[in-house]
């Protein structure tokens, strides 16, 4: 498995974590996911390069911006 750090913009509440942790853990291929509110970011481990894509598109589908950083 591989890690990845997701910078996310526009998380406001431990509500935005909650949608952001379990959209992300309905992608095929995900593992573990630990989403930080302070840190503005989701550290995910996943098990292939596309399905890194597929994470980042998931959050974009929630309505949050990927930034990098």
């Amino acid at each position: 498995m591989a890690t990845a750090v997701l910078g996310i913009e526009g998380m406001t509440c431990e509500h935005c974590v909650k949608r952001v942790t379990e959209g992300l853990a309905s992608v095929t291929g995900a593992g573990t996911i630990k989403v930080s509110l302070e840190r503005k970011q989701a550290q995910v481990t996943y098990d292939k390069a596309e399905t890194l894509q597929h994470l980042k598109a998931k959050v974009v589908e929630l309505g949050y911006k990927l930034v990098s950083g």
